[in-house]
């Protein structure tokens, strides 16, 4: 965080800049926009404006060119009257199931600049999109809609008749499947017996394997079977295998005992489907098998408050975000892991305007590497209107 608090003639250009995106900018309402209701945060104003509901485009056209919001939400869910001023009195009438993923929720998040935390959010957004929407519960590609947020992360929003009107209790459950949240390793590995000894009459096992699914099967349990096995890889190609577990979670003693453990034989036993009843190895390879292959969403897991929540307000497609300038733009699945949002979503214009930093900067937007010192110097509109976003920099007239 920058020292600088914004000025109010740094507040002016920023909703100057706004204004005039607004006023050239066609923004197109969400379906049935008649039954949402809207918010919005005003420039240099406390709290969130809400409980506004709007019966005619050129009505909600209006209110935005008047104000020039800094940002502008709408309900994932339907009212009969989305105006109302409790939720009792809006009367719900379903929702869209929404999830959002943001930077903050990965881990070590902070160690990465803001361009790494947006690449590494959109490969975890990626996964719960392709691997579990649409794979695991089988969700229509047309029902689904793909957004970037315009700050920190992306936000998928979950069309289709059928789920329009599940409880949040059912969207946890969603949410549990998807973390895989209390997902057991008897519910994906299974005891083979590999030797037994005779007793009188009777054979007894006294040799036991731990048999994993094939890596094909759907599910979780193929997931768990390819993220062990893709983890067994990384270990054995690491040049430092030691610091390789440590990015898993492991610390280092364990992590030269799990070694010791993980001989040739044991290495070839797993490539081939057969996990040891060595507990440290069982316990290992499930628990990071899981952090791989599921979708971290809050404080380290989607913003499950997000999903769960059937009256949940979202940022509205096409607007800008307060606190950077950008667009939040909507994106084809095809195209996502193409989809660069300090290119494709920065809209404002680039005429050049003077700041004053409070610190060193680098970053790279629209293709151009901005190294900026601390002291006077004149960048692009969308850059200034970035910096002052995140209190990094104020305008000087």
């Amino acid at each position: 965080m920058g020292n600088f608090l914004n000025s109010n003639e740094s507040l002016e250009f920023v909703k100057d800049a706004f204004g005039k995106y607004y006023m050239e900018n066609n923004i197109q309402l969400p379906d049935r926009f008649g039954r949402r209701e809207f918010a919005f945060v005003l420039f240099g104003a406390r709290g969130m404006i809400r409980h506004l509901g709007f019966e005619k485009k050129n009505q909600f056209i209006d209110f935005l060119r008047e104000k020039i919001p800094g940002d502008i939400y709408y309900s994932s869910a339907y009212y009969q009257t989305p105006d109302a001023p409790t939720m009792q009195e809006k009367n719900w009438m379903g929702a869209e199931l929404i999830f959002d993923l943001d930077s903050d929720h990965l881990p070590n998040a902070e160690k990465l600049d803001y361009s790494q935390q947006l690449e590494m959010v959109k490969k975890e957004f990626y996964k719960l999109v392709d691997d579990f929407l649409l794979n695991d519960f089988g969700f229509d590609e047309r029902y689904i809609e793909l957004y970037f947020s315009g700050g920190r992360g992306y936000h998928c929003h979950v069309k289709d008749p059928k789920i329009l009107n599940i409880d949040s209790g059912e969207r946890r459950e969603i949410i549990d499947y998807i973390t895989g949240r209390d997902l057991k390793d008897s519910l994906v590995f299974h005891e083979q017996v590999t030797n037994t000894r005779s007793y009188g009459y009777r054979n007894f096992p006294s040799g036991k394997t731990l048999k994993m699914p094939k890596p094909d099967e759907p599910g979780w349990r193929g997931r768990v079977s390819r993220g062990i096995i893709e983890i067994v890889n990384e270990i054995k190609k690491s040049n430092n295998p030691i610091e390789k577990l440590k990015e898993y979670g492991v610390k280092e003693n364990d992590a030269e005992k799990l070694l010791d453990d993980l001989s040739e034989e044991r290495i070839k036993r797993i490539r081939e489907g057969r996990l040891d009843q060595s507990k440290t190895i069982r316990k290992f390879f499930l628990n990071s098998a899981l952090r791989k292959t599921a979708v971290s969403m809050s404080a380290g897991e989607t913003d499950e408050p997000v999903t769960c929540d059937v009256k949940r307000l979202i940022r509205l497609p096409a607007s800008l975000h307060r606190k950077t300038g950008f667009k939040v733009e909507k994106i084809l699945l095809e195209s996502l892991m193409e989809f660069d949002p300090l290119k494709d979503a920065v809209v404002l214009p680039d005429d050049p305007v003077k700041i004053e930093l409070d610190q060193p900067f680098n970053i790279t937007i629209k293709d151009e590497d901005f190294k900026l010192n601390p002291e006077i110097q004149e960048v692009p509109t969308y850059l200034a209107v970035f910096l002052i976003g995140r209190k990094k920099a104020k305008i000087i007239e």
